[in-house]
């Protein structure tokens, strides 16, 4: 398969004169389920706002499907690009309705009104929230907020979505439900993700940051090996199987002292 997402040394200097990242090399093939992760301060934010195009690196560049992203206009990488920030909010008086059609707007004059309401009836659908469309946001609980954030962004009709802490504000069922609503687009993902019990199951391909720079890439099972779960998280990976089907689980523990 063709890789569709590709950074290159990918380096990011603060204006105060700090390297938050720097010689980062990762890809993605089209499809593919990506799942970001490292502890607080590794430069997971400060990756995806260079993969969505938000910030200029600093060195090295991101490609998606060949184009520079730094360099294309914002408009057309709206329409391939959608984005989930994990402090994304909206006017709490806004219909939800109102606010996943936001997503519509770098569509806005390429088609007709009723494929545009289509498009945001669909992404209420796929979300499990259509029962949701006439009530403000303010009236939603958190995890509902969340997924009308989600909404939106598939509103956006993206070839690549980039979620930051999508699991946020969700209960744990809600969580596994919400990444295997993910899985299942059929695009390209990347996702920032703090548990990494969740990684397994919905994960194609890990990137492990730590101090701004990459230190594992790979399938779950290579990217998230035992050394490098105790030298990033300070945890210990433990694996069992099963008691009904004697599939694998992951679980991972503090070391112990």
């Amino acid at each position: 398969m063709s890789v569709a997402l590709q950074a290159r040394g990918l380096g990011w200097c603060a204006p105060r004169g700090d390297w938050l990242l720097q010689g980062v090399d990762v890809q993605a093939v089209r499809g593919e389920c990506v799942a970001l992760v490292g502890p607080n301060g590794a430069g997971k934010s400060t990756l995806m706002k260079l993969l969505a195009g938000r910030i200029a690196p600093t060195a090295g560049t991101v490609c998606w499907l060949g184009q520079d992203v730094a360099r294309w206009p914002a408009a057309e990488r709206a329409r391939c690009v959608a984005v989930l920030g994990q402090d994304d909010a909206a006017q709490g008086g806004l219909r939800a309705w109102d606010y996943v059609a936001l997503g519509r707007l770098p569509h806005e004059g390429r088609m007709a009104a009723a494929e545009h309401a289509r498009a945001v009836a669909d992404a209420l659908r796929t979300c499990g929230v259509e029962a949701l469309a006439d009530r403000a946001l303010a009236s939603l609980s958190g995890g509902e907020r969340q997924r009308m954030h989600l909404a939106r962004a598939l509103a956006q009709a993206p070839e690549l979505l980039l979620l930051d802490e999508p699991t946020n504000h969700l209960d744990l069922a809600a969580r596994a439900d919400v990444l295997a609503l993910v899985r299942g687009l059929g695009i390209t993902v990347v996702a920032v993700l703090h548990e990494l019990a969740l990684v397994p199951a919905f994960a194609d391909r890990v990137w492990v940051l730590q101090s701004g720079g990459l230190v594992a890439e790979g399938a779950p099972a290579e990217a998230l090996r035992g050394e490098c779960v105790s030298q990033v998280f300070g945890m210990e990976l433990v694996h069992t199987r099963h008691p009904r089907h004697g599939g694998l689980l992951w679980s991972f523990e503090r070391e112990a002292a």
